[in-house]
């Protein structure tokens, strides 16, 4: 597949690492020279200094034959004309990053799409999302949903009070637990390895589970952790998914958002309604403290600092709040993170890639997680008639050995996947894969 990504920050250079490993033809164009020259030194890959809305750029960049342009660059408008410059030129898919809420209305989809606009991505507001999916979760790093819920992945890690630690994976299953979840991978020693039976589990282990809707209730028997009941939340950083973050929790919960810039304080007071926006550095720890933070119920650092997120959030941890979540689009600090106890962690770059990944799969894909911490990715495949993956029961396929299918979505029924399932056409498939099974992954789907 040929593709052109435009901009070439940390959007876009994190897309272009990922995606030279899946052997496409990769164009990277940015104004940069210093950016340009950072994506040549670290990958084998065409780049092209220039504007991205300028045709001639777009023209050597040979955007006429390119089946997908990606427009992430660090301005809105550069992505919106460049993605409308690229399809007129003749890309097949174009998809720009945007940072308007009103762009993302439904009502303006049809707009967007007869300018020659696909796909609209807005990291920010995704991230904010994700944050609020992930504060019910006690026990739970990260955690994502399959065709409405019907199958979902959680990503666990295991303290000093999970009981499971030194139990293998076969002294945990009976009969009806396998058929409600199933560890599908852990990463250990930031390294990630599909467990077999006889694996034991280890303290600070991040697991893997696929579980269906009847096993959701009874994650907590992996970590010793009950759901915390959330009041009270604060937020460190007025950023755009701070922001968001608020703007959708405020009238469930009590929040407070501290933010370091004054003029941007008075923004945020006047945007947000039942938000208790305090204008104050978050590295004071008796600021935070006199704010309250020992009755926080969560923390939430989003702050443009990866180091800010992480030492306030173990400062959090400490001081006894129950869930912290942290954002740290430094993708080296996130062992870091993970080993000095902040609960969940949230990337810009991943949650970028993941939507956009589907995109570049010559398989049916509806939906790619990429996991923070790790290489590896779960996709949601739809199965078509004639594919390999229904021609013999699982355990007789000889299914690549760094990828594993977790479980089955059939109609309206949900199960997880054994060795004697078969898989049948229009059923949906969630695998697990690490990176070098992808490709032989993809052959079961075709």
């Amino acid at each position: 597949m040929k593709i052109v990504i435009a901009g070439a920050g940390e959007v876009g250079k994190h897309l272009a690492k990922m995606l030279s490993q899946e052997n496409h033809d990769i164009v990277v164009i940015d104004s940069e020279e210093s950016r340009v020259e950072e994506i040549n030194n670290s990958f084998d890959i065409l780049t092209i200094t220039g504007s991205a809305t300028s045709f001639e750029i777009l023209r050597e960049a040979e955007v006429k034959d390119a089946d997908l342009f990606i427009a992430v660059t660090h301005y809105e408008e550069t992505n919106i004309v460049s993605a409308i410059l690229g399809k007129r030129l003749g890309a097949k898919k174009t998809i720009a990053r945007v940072d308007n809420m009103e762009y993302l209305m439904p009502v303006y989809r049809n707009t967007f799409e007869s300018l020659g606009i696909d796909y609209l991505i807005y990291p920010e507001l995704i991230a904010a999302r994700e944050i609020i999916s992930l504060i019910h979760q006690a026990g739970t790093a990260d955690f994502y949903d399959f065709t409405g819920g019907k199958l979902s992945l959680y990503v666990l890690r295991l303290d000093e009070e999970s009981p499971i630690i030194g139990n293998s994976l076969l002294e945990l299953s009976d009969e009806e637990t396998s058929t409600m979840y199933r560890a599908i991978a852990i990463t250990r020693d930031n390294k990630t390895i599909i467990p077999r039976g006889t694996d034991r589990f280890r303290l600070n282990d991040v697991v893997y589970v696929v579980t269906n809707q009847r096993g959701m209730k009874g994650l907590s028997r992996f970590t010793g952790k009950e759901e915390i009941e959330v009041n009270n939340i604060m937020i460190l950083g007025g950023s755009r998914i701070g922001k968001r973050t608020a703007e959708n929790l405020e009238k469930q919960f009590n929040i407070k958002l501290i933010e370091i810039d004054k003029d941007k304080c008075t923004e945020l007071a006047d945007f947000l309604e039942d938000t208790l926006v305090i204008n104050g550095d978050g590295r004071d720890i008796d600021l935070l403290v006199a704010e309250g933070l020992k009755t926080m119920d969560v923390f939430i650092a989003v702050t443009g600092n990866s180091e800010t997120n992480i030492l306030s959030c173990q400062l959090a941890k400490k001081m006894g709040v129950p869930k912290v979540i942290a954002e740290v689009e430094n993708i080296d600090y996130i062992p870091l993170a993970e080993n000095i106890g902040v609960d969940s962690i949230i990337n810009k770059k991943l949650i970028t890639a993941s939507r956009i990944f589907r995109f570049t799969t010559r398989s049916e894909v509806s939906a790619i997680k990429c996991l923070t911490g790790t290489d590896a990715e779960v996709l949601e495949y739809v199965v078509k008639k004639g594919a390999k993956i229904t021609s013999a029961p699982l355990r007789d396929l000889n299914f690549p050995e760094g990828a594993i299918v977790g479980g089955v979505i059939r109609g309206k029924q949900s199960f997880i996947a054994k060795g004697d399932t078969r898989i049948k056409p229009h059923d949906r498939v969630v695998v697990f894969t690490l990176p070098e099974a992808k490709s032989k992954v993809e052959k079961f789907f075709k």
